[in-house]
């Protein structure tokens, strides 16, 4: 399962009132913990700050590479703002997000091939927000045909369903649950990701409704997950659910957690 670590974004108040002020050491401290948590990838987002994105982000990748030798995980709509950030990086990163918009398609998959990027792809169009299995489907088999056309290999592209609040459309999440089973099912070699938050938006308890999807998610094939992985309980049910459905060899992740005192 694939991590891809969500702290370090701009939407967050004290990440955000730590870019305003350049905060070096509030910055490289959230880096640092979350790759001893278990991040893969650690997503950097400074989309709250409209005319000064480009400049922060910048500013950000260059004090958390200072921190850890984990990739980053490019996390912006922008292409030009992408396309400013990416030359920056030290290793091939994670790029956030593609969708079947033209800017966003044309703007950054060309970006995303010339630096062997691993790609998030959104079921998202410019007239489609994906919200039934179907329009889930047939989206990520369009994002599918424009990556191979772009020569990214399938294994670089990481669909995510889209899941949204269930507090407001109570059938969002089985929707996203039978989408991730299809697309496992019909385009092999693709993966899929979905950050958990929205799913309990509007809700209270948001941290017990956001593990029970990310379960669910696993047993339906989820193999990759934008989270927070210094929440003990969300990365304990995340190593449990793995060892139930047989993707953790013998329990030894499981219990190398429970031995790291990881399991909440």
């Amino acid at each position: 399962m694939l991590i891809v670590a969500e702290r370090i974004n701009s939407s967050r108040k004290s990440v955000a009132q730590a870019m305003e002020v350049q905060d070096k050491g509030f910055i490289q401290n959230e880096a640092r913990i979350q790759v001893e948590a278990g991040a893969d990838y650690i997503d950097v987002n400074a989309g709250s700050f409209i005319g000064e994105e480009t400049e922060l982000l910048k500013w950000v990748v260059e004090v958390v590479q200072e921190t850890t030798d984990v990739p980053l995980c490019i996390d912006s709509p922008d292409p030009e703002v992408i396309k400013v950030v990416l030359p920056l990086l030290h290793r091939p990163p994670m790029v956030n997000s593609i969708t079947m918009e033209p800017v966003r398609l044309e703007g950054i998959l060309p970006l995303v091939a010339e630096q062997k990027a691993k790609v998030i792809g959104l079921c998202q169009s410019e007239d489609t927000l994906a919200e039934t299995v179907d329009d889930k489907v047939r989206l990520a088999g369009l994002l599918v045909e424009e990556v191979s056309k772009a020569g990214i290999s399938l294994d670089d592209l990481y669909i995510d369903p889209l899941v949204y609040p269930i507090s407001s459309n109570p059938v969002s999440a089985l929707a996203v649950l039978e989408a991730i089973e299809r697309i496992m099912k019909e385009f092999p070699g693709v993966h899929t990701i979905c950050g958990l938050t929205n799913v309990s938006y509007g809700l209270p308890s948001r941290k017990l409704i956001n593990r029970t999807f990310l379960v669910a998610a696993i047993t339906k094939g989820l193999d990759a997950v934008i989270m927070d992985p210094t929440d003990n309980a969300l990365f304990g049910a995340l190593k449990a659910a793995l060892a139930v459905v047989s993707k953790d060899e013998y329990c030894m992740e499981y219990i190398a957690a429970f031995r790291d005192g990881r399991l909440a």
